[in-house]
């Protein structure tokens, strides 16, 4: 019997074959009218543009060739129209292209902010707008995680409103998702997010590593999703409180310290039967 993440996966590396099999080759310009940019990151730009023939207003992510593998491009893509079903997982159309320059493919255009642009520093957002959106993100997550899929990229920037008040928020940017299980060894999203294993991980690879030290680096870390689980509890810190819980998980930043510290006696008094006299 063929478990459900594992199913998922052969899939998705079915959905890749057939999409580099099969990816269409156009210019931006000449199929679609480009109104305006309206995200970008690391990795790409989001684009605001309406489909020439048909008037179909949708948000183009494009991504230059000159910075992205096509099995990343392809990863993201099929993992991405894989999910895009889930009433919290941003849709897709299921158009996706090379240029001459770019990888592209268009997903539902959500007009609205993403959660971090409506958080209030030091104050967050009312408590009843972090209940539905929690409730919403865990949902997504859930879904995420039974297929065998891990995002490895949970933020309040990729979170996006379809309104102020967070009656629907939508999960957004597959670019770090991978199957569960993968083994990576280079860490890559943002530190106040990441769990203590890919924090010290991800230190560790910004220091000058000696020639003869490469040896001494760890084995690489299987992609769980216990990492977007730590990830989702801090962005609820985030948007209660205005604050981040601390800026790494490390023993260097105190505020962690002080958390790792009272986990320890959590689980001593958990060992010792309550720590009741």
């Amino acid at each position: 019997m063929i478990e459900l993440g594992h199913a998922d996966g052969s899939l998705i590396d079915e959905l890749m074959e057939l999409t580099a099999q099969s990816l269409s080759q156009l210019e931006i310009k000449e199929h679609f009218n480009v109104i305006k940019e309206i995200g970008r990151g690391k990795y790409g730009k989001v684009l605001l543009v309406t489909h020439r023939c048909r008037g179909t207003p949708m948000a183009l992510k494009v991504m230059p060739k000159s910075s992205t593998k096509l099995q990343g491009f392809l990863r993201e893509y099929c993992i991405s129209l894989h999910l895009s079903c889930h009433p919290c997982i941003v849709g897709l159309f299921g158009i996706a292209f090379q240029s001459a320059e770019h990888y592209g493919f268009a997903q539902e255009l959500v007009i609205g902010r993403d959660l971090f642009a409506v958080i209030q520093p030091k104050v967050g957002i009312p408590e009843s707008s972090v209940k539905r959106c929690a409730v919403q993100v865990a949902s997504a997550l859930e879904f995420i995680h039974s297929h065998g899929l891990v995002h490895r990229d949970v933020k309040p920037e990729n979170i996006l409103l379809l309104d102020s008040s967070c009656c629907q928020v939508k999960l957004a940017d597959f670019g770090l998702a991978q199957k569960r299980g993968t083994m990576i060894r280079y860490i890559t999203g943002t530190l106040p997010y990441m769990s203590p294993e890919l924090c010290s991980r991800a230190l560790r690879e910004g220091q000058e590593v000696e020639e003869e030290d490469i040896m001494a680096r760890p084995p690489p870390l299987s992609v769980e999703p216990s990492l977007d689980t730590w990830a989702f509890g801090v962005v609820i810190f985030c948007i209660l409180t205005g604050y981040f819980p601390w800026e790494r998980c490390t023993d260097a930043d105190d505020f962690y310290q002080e958390f790792a510290d009272w986990c320890d006696i959590k689980e001593k008094e958990k060992e010792g039967g309550g720590g009741g006299g």
